[in-house]
């Protein structure tokens, strides 16, 4: 980058030519139009979180490169989102090789940290620190010959799914479900289905922070075709049984905020909604569900295939750096030494659960 220019800037002051171009650098670069990566995403983090900001990164005035972060604790730099942004990186134009802890010093960060880096973002690839799976469904050839596959690959999960289906039917009422519900009333329950999973297995309530609970609603409203909220519900009897709230671009829906209610867990109306939204889905034009890293049998079950995506940090040397790697260093080690023996995973995860239900009483 010798003799460019690198300018921080809050997102707010992004302009509609800086939304253009990201966007055509993005396109030019045929990673997938995930939402998480869209400069929308980053305009409405702005709004809810204060130090969020962007290098741009330009070349005779020009804009070829855009680097959305957050400052948090001691000044120390995270992902724009980082918790709930299930995609992450710089956006920068073909043929830009950029060292990235002149990246940070030009920000004056002294690290960065990342959870969910993808795979095509190749300067910041030796910075990582683990490779996790993202699950993702493939519907660019339509939703019934990814059924076709699905019943193929899968026949008894499909069978015993569309048999609860029926069944919820039955006993408790017609079934029908809404692709883009408007209510917001529908978004509310959600969020409380939500945090209420989030007590009952142990872990921390997303929705009882205030700026993840602004950022869900922003998007909710927004009409923006790179990056706006979907909101999904399945109905029986007349009253909602499950819901799920995503992102969207024009091509890539973004698994993000699934929940449902445990009265009629023994239906599972979490997978028939997101059988009944992949088939939306592929109607609407979207060509890829991403289902986001982390482990769960379902989406073993509903993937086509999986994506990579990274977590680690770019650390510069000196204090600052120092100060990251004692506060993150450590607790990564235990993570990843407990995700490695899968009985003690389990043990750690019935502990969770049973101190939800302890928070419960």
């Amino acid at each position: 980058m010798s003799g460019k220019r690198i300018d921080v800037i809050g997102p707010g002051r992004l302009g509609a030519d800086d939304h253009k171009i990201w966007r055509e650098i993005r396109a030019a670069s045929r990673a997938p139009a995930n939402p998480f990566l869209d400069p929308a995403f980053t305009t409405a983090v702005g709004l809810v979180r204060p130090r969020a900001e962007v290098a741009v990164l330009r070349d005779d005035g020009v804009p070829v490169g855009y680097f959305p972060y957050e400052r948090g604790f001691a000044g120390q730099g995270r992902a724009i989102g980082l918790g709930v942004s299930d995609s992450q990186g710089a956006v920068l134009r073909d043929g830009i090789r950029l060292d990235p802890r002149a990246l940070l010093r030009a920000c004056s960060l002294p690290s960065w940290e990342f959870d969910n880096l993808e795979s095509e973002q190749d300067m910041f690839l030796p910075h990582t620190a683990e490779a996790l799976a993202s699950p993702v469904v493939d519907l660019g050839d339509g939703f019934d010959r990814y059924a076709r596959a699905l019943r193929a690959g899968s026949p008894a999960f499909l069978k015993q799914t569309l048999a609860k289906e029926r069944r919820l039917a039955r006993q408790v009422g017609e079934v029908r479900f809404v692709y883009d519900e408007q209510d917001p009333a529908a978004l509310g329950t959600l969020m409380r289905w939500k945090s209420a999973q989030y007590r009952r297995t142990g872990r921390r309530d997303r929705f009882a922070q205030t700026w993840i609970t602004g950022l869900v609603e922003l998007l909710a409203r927004s009409g923006d075709p790179g990056c706006r909220g979907v909101l999904s519900v399945l109905h029986a009897g007349g009253r909602p049984v499950a819901a799920h709230f995503g992102l969207r671009s024009p091509t890539v829906l973004s698994w993000w905020f699934p929940a449902y209610d445990r009265m009629y867990a023994k239906y599972s109306p979490g997978l028939v909604l997101l059988l009944r939204m992949l088939e939306a889905a592929a109607a609407d034009g979207i060509q890829t569900v991403d289902l986001g890293s982390g482990p769960a049998r379902y989406k073993e079950s509903f993937k086509t295939r999986d994506l990579r995506v990274y977590e680690g940090a770019v650390v510069r040397p000196g204090p600052g750096g120092a100060v990251h790697r004692m506060r993150r260093d450590p607790v990564r080690a235990a993570r990843r030494f407990v995700r490695d023996r899968p009985r003690l995973a389990r043990t750690a995860a019935r502990a969770l659960q049973e101190l939800g239900r302890v928070r419960d009483r």
